[in-house]
């Protein structure tokens, strides 16, 4: 099985660079000026997370980021509020666990020359919904539910004004989360 979800998740990544390599010739093609993170930014889009607990199947979920104000004097950066949520299971002979989490980071952008590159930290707060369920006599179900902590670092890398690669790292949810993410008007 464990196989299987590799496989499955390769065939993904693939596509999603196929879609993203696309997308990018046919921005080469148009003669705009690339527009980075900056205020008034809002972008969706949709992820794939890897390493979750233990055996943790692959998780999907979203993020969503609005730049909110400029750091001048904090290197120039930009303020990014980011929502984001997942979705993934684990399960054992005898018992099985689902996860939703839910959480808002304060992502620090940081500013470079090349305006496709949009690197990122943040830190922030998030509620776990986790249910379980005992296949056995005398067990019965059970729901947990927990706050907690994300840090993470992660990076957009664009191929056009409206579409980018996406990719975070850190505690919180999944481990590596890799996506495309699409800008709002």
């Amino acid at each position: 099985m464990r196989r299987s979800l590799s496989s499955s998740v390769s065939k993904m990544l693939v596509a999603i660079a196929f879609v993203a390599g696309a997308a990018a010739q046919s921005a080469g093609a148009q003669a705009k000026p690339m527009q980075s993170f900056g205020v008034g930014y809002t972008d969706i889009g949709p992820t794939l997370g890897l390493g979750n607990l233990g055996g943790a199947s692959a998780s999907f979920g979203g993020r969503f980021e609005h730049a909110i104000k400029p750091l001048p004097d904090m290197g120039n950066g930009m303020l990014g509020i980011q929502a984001g949520f997942e979705w993934y299971s684990w399960s054992a002979p005898f018992y099985s666990w689902t996860y939703i989490p839910i959480g808002v980071t304060a992502n620090y952008h940081f500013r470079l020359d090349d305006p496709k590159f949009d690197p990122f930290i943040g830190l922030g707060l998030g509620y776990q919904i986790i249910t379980c369920d005992f296949k056995g006599t005398g067990v019965s179900g059970c729901s947990n539910s927990a706050i907690y902590f994300i840090g993470r670092a992660g990076a957009r890398y664009f191929f056009s004004p409206k579409m980018a690669a996406y990719a975070d790292v850190g505690a919180g949810a999944s481990t590596l989360s890799v996506g495309l993410m699409f800008k709002l008007p």
